[in-house]
């Protein structure tokens, strides 16, 4: 019987959705700053493809594109289905991750890149970077969330 309640109180802790047991940045939560993440993904994406200067723009240039409709839809679910938004938030997780490690790319001195493909490596990492603390920052709040609860 006490296990039932604490399983029960940990899952409205977990999953409520009210001030108090959300973790907020600005007002925002972390599933809107996964949406508002990827939008600006996307729409550097978009600049980045429109802007080469080549005759035939390679589709290279929306990687981050790519990545923010990702990102964006993730964060999209894991609103409208509470109930397996820690689900979609590690996934959210796992890929800021890989745009990371993708981004990392940029760092040899000796490579040919151009400047937009640069920018475009320095935004994924920068915006994996940032949606990784929030995210770890997150995950603690909502342990901390539980363990509070449970004490």
């Amino acid at each position: 019987m006490l296990e039932f309640l604490l399983s029960n109180i940990k899952y409205k802790v977990v999953t409520g959705r009210n001030m108090s047991t959300q973790y907020n940045i600005l007002g925002f939560s972390v599933p809107q700053i996964a949406m508002i993440n990827g939008l600006i993904l996307v729409i550097w994406g978009l600049i980045a493809y429109f802007l080469q200067t080549s005759e035939n723009p390679s589709i290279t240039a929306m990687i981050p594109a790519f990545f923010g409709i990702i990102l964006f839809v993730l964060g999209l679910l894991s609103i409208w289905n509470e109930e397996n938004r820690h689900h979609y938030m590690h996934a959210s997780m796992a890929l800021a991750l890989v745009m990371i490690l993708g981004g990392v790319r940029v760092f040899p001195i000796d490579n040919e890149m151009s400047n937009l493909a640069i920018s475009s490596h320095l935004i994924l990492i920068i915006s994996g970077v940032f949606f990784i603390i929030i995210g770890i920052k997150s995950f603690r709040f909502a342990r901390l969330s539980v363990d509070a609860v449970l004490d």
